[in-house]
């Protein structure tokens, strides 16, 4: 990076971060703190809600998804409009009415407390670990730049994004995510036309298009009733509803973004701002990284996005296959962009042969694929470095490469903005929901709104320790943004379980409701580790709404039946 690039980053992220520091440099009280003085603007609440979705791992992770796998992945989306409005028109209003402080006290309100404190314990369980992720993805950006050790990296960066959240608390988080997320769609937008403008003369984008759906990147709808497929339209449009409707209506870090509205009807037009928004904004991003793999097809790629990855293999015979690997990637890569180039110029000519061309892309394709994945696993078996996944480095590669300065320093910035509006999005709800569902509620419930404010920074201090912590592991994982979802849903279905009950049992039927949801969470973990290659992670939203639902009418028939014998 270049030192206007740096002034560009720097300056960015200090202007967001001060300004949003200096606008809520007093906290007066608990509300203030955990409900922003509940003064919030549709706009805010909307752009704050989009901000704590859209991590860095959205803007990092997802244009190399659609890279390898294309557009399919938007398919996880299609229900999230639907699940926006259920949201608006039933939870909304409950949580004004009740003048809640987390999701999981109407919990307590409708059943008793131990059910409410099983779902903010599933809900800091997984949203803990979430975050770890969320610190790891911007952490890697930085340390490919900077040529910093990728731990003491994670380290730099979890501790300011705790020190920030710390003294913010959701005020200074939700004004701060505002001006994060306009200064990311910025960003993605300028990052697409430069794309398009970086493709060879005559390469448009229905060219490009043409292309990509050549090669089958642009295989948006799937219908197919595969359960083994991670991304059809069924699995989108039921699990995706699903994981969305659990997200946005029991989800702490999201219900905490909202329940801070001035009114019902502020707070619903920012979800439902949210919602019109969200689905057009991933396939944008998405069509970013399909755009970046036409860019690809007429320049020369590297062997691996992850070159550190490479490097980090010793001499031996690995290190010269790897070599031998580099040449015959470059022999098919002039193979396939000769094909490609031929099958533009006969379509355009509207000559026969287009087709043939076509063909013989997609087999210098398929070679170039079986070349990568022979290098991905001499990396796994040989290298110490310990990101041997690729397609998270698509993006970040192609922006250093290939993008002017100024431009380069724009997108970091917007990639490091995303971390840290939703990694503080999520810090701040693990330490309100401590704070108010455990510490307050079981452990000291008697103190003074000055103390609880107080433990409730200390909370937030110790998530943001643990998140570090898990961030130092997540190399383990896979590509970064299907981590977090999987890991959501495997989580999600029992806690929009739980909330579903409430409207079907009666109060004196908690105790069954409550064993439904820890069997119900137990059978979605052993699925998820038994079936996890037969079934798509998007189901086990819904089967673990329907296993709670279905275990807690049958342990009330089985109590019911004990008391009358």
């Amino acid at each position: 990076m270049s030192p206007i690039d740096w002034v560009v980053l720097f300056g960015t992220l200090v202007l967001i971060v001060g300004y949003g520091m200096w606008r809520t440099r007093v906290t007066g009280n608990l509300d203030d703190y955990l409900l922003g003085g509940k003064q919030m603007k549709w706009s805010t609440i909307g752009l704050s809600v989009m901000a704590t979705q859209a991590s860095a791992i959205t803007f990092l992770s997802t244009p190399g998804q659609a890279y390898e796998s294309g557009m399919a992945f938007v398919q996880n989306y299609f229900g999230l409009p639907l699940a926006i409005i259920i949201v608006s028109i039933v939870f909304v209003p409950l949580y004004f009415r009740l003048k809640v402080y987390t999701a999981y006290e109407y919990l307590e309100n409708k059943l008793d407390l131990k059910v409410r404190l099983l779902a903010a314990f599933l809900f800091l369980l997984q949203r803990g670990l979430a975050a770890g992720i969320t610190i790891y993805a911007p952490a890697i950006i930085l340390s490919t730049i900077l040529g910093w050790d990728l731990g003491i990296t994670i380290l730099v960066v979890g501790s300011v994004v705790v020190i920030y959240t710390v003294s913010g608390g959701t005020k200074a988080v939700s004004i701060t995510q505002k001006w994060q997320m306009l200064v990311i769609l910025i960003g993605m937008g300028i990052a697409f036309f430069m794309i398009l403008a970086k493709l060879p003369e005559g390469i448009g984008i229905y060219e490009g298009l043409t292309i990509a759906g050549g090669l089958g990147k642009m295989e948006i709808v799937d219908f197919s009733l595969d359960l083994n497929k991670r991304y059809t339209f069924w699995s989108g449009i039921t699990g995706g509803l699903f994981l969305a409707l659990s997200y946005f209506g029991t989800d702490q870090s999201q219900v905490q973004r909202y329940i801070g509205g001035k009114s019902i009807s502020e707070i619903r037009m920012g979800l439902i701002f949210n919602g019109l928004f969200k689905v057009p904004m991933q396939f944008l991003i998405l069509l970013t990284g399909v755009m970046v793999f036409v860019f690809y097809q007429f320049f020369q790629p590297p062997l691996l996005f992850n070159e550190n990855a490479l490097n980090g293999i010793p001499d031996g015979k690995a290190a010269r296959e790897i070599v031998e690997l580099r040449g015959s990637h470059e022999n098919i890569f002039r193979k396939k962009k000769a094909s490609i180039e031929g099958f533009i110029q006969s379509k355009k000519e509207g000559k026969e042969d287009a087709g043939q061309y076509l063909i013989a892309a997609r087999e210098n394709y398929d070679e170039s694929i079986r070349i990568r994945d022979r290098a991905k696993e001499l990396v796994i078996k040989n290298s110490d470095d310990p990101n041997a996944k690729d397609s998270d480095f698509v993006f970040l590669r192609f922006i250093l490469n290939y993008l002017p300065h100024g431009i380069i320093g724009l997108l970091i910035a917007v990639i490091v903005s995303a971390a840290m509006s939703s990694t503080s999005g999520e810090l701040n709800a693990l330490g309100s929901t401590t704070t108010m569902d455990f510490y307050k509620r079981v452990i000291s419930p008697h103190e003074t709104d000055h103390h609880y404010l107080n433990s409730s920074k200390v909370f937030t201090f110790f998530w943001g320790v643990l998140a570090i912590l898990f961030a130092l592991f997540a190399h383990l994982l896979e590509n970064l943004i299907e981590a977090v979802n999987i890991l959501g849903s495997i989580f999600y279905g029992t806690i929009l379980g739980l909330f579903l009950t409430t409207f079907l049992f009666k109060k004196s039927q908690a105790l069954p409701i409550f064993l439904g949801g820890i069997l119900a969470q137990i059978t979605v973990v052993v699925l998820f580790l038994l079936v996890s290659e037969q079934v798509g992670y998007l189901w086990y939203n819904m089967i673990g709404c329907f296993l709670v639902i279905l275990l807690s009418f049958l342990f009330s028939i089985f109590f019911r039946d004990r008391i009358m014998d």
